[in-house]
């Protein structure tokens, strides 16, 4: 496979929300707004760009027997990492997204990149794949949150867009489920285009 399908493979074909229906949990419970949706996703592409590279670098050394718990204690360090400079630069956001930021750690995504990816190819195609896989569950997280905030309160980045009142339901749970619904089909059909 090519860097650049690499690159892009986990922003269409094999994208974590739309097309895998992975990480449901921080898709679901983070994207209220765009913003939330957005730094969810961005700190999800560091700690997979980053656990990726490594675990690439140590997969031959690591006994099979202790594999997986070696790869969540590499991608733990990167998620303490995010967990901290959020807490001391953004402590704001950190609240907002609370819990979400250290159950990185045993997100399906990270660890399945870790896993079918990092541990079987070089260090720089890994990082490539930490990349697009992170990019695409950013991507899938930022256009949740802007659906659910348009409608659920007629803002887009906290900034009121549209007057009036707005549809409460897609700022509660319902609400993300509908339309994660309606854009993985969207999605989907484009995709097929």
């Amino acid at each position: 496979m090519s860097r650049l399908k690499t690159l892009v493979n986990g922003i269409i074909k094999g994208n974590p929300t739309f097309v895998l229906v992975l990480g449901m949990c921080p898709t679901l419970g983070t994207s209220t707004s765009a913003i939330n949706g957005m730094s969810m996703g961005l700190a999800t592409t560091f700690v997979l760009m980053l656990s990726n590279l490594v675990i690439s670098l140590v997969a031959g050394l690591v006994p099979s027997k202790v594999r997986i718990p070696a790869f969540v204690v590499v991608i733990a360090v990167f998620v303490t990492v995010v967990q901290l400079v959020m807490q001391a630069y953004v402590p704001a956001l950190y609240q907002t997204l609370g819990l979400f930021i250290p159950l990185i750690v045993v997100n399906c995504i990270v660890l399945g990149r870790a896993e079918a990816f990092a541990s079987k190819n070089n260090p720089f195609d890994s990082f490539l794949d930490g990349l697009g896989s992170g990019l695409g569950f950013t991507l899938s997280l930022t256009v949740l949150g802007t659906v659910r905030e348009l409608l659920g309160s007629g803002s887009l980045f906290g900034i009121k867009i549209i007057p009036g009142d707005a549809i409460l339901v897609f700022i509660l749970a319902p609400g993300a489920f509908i339309a994660l619904g309606y854009l993985m089909v969207l999605f989907n059909k484009l995709k097929k285009a």
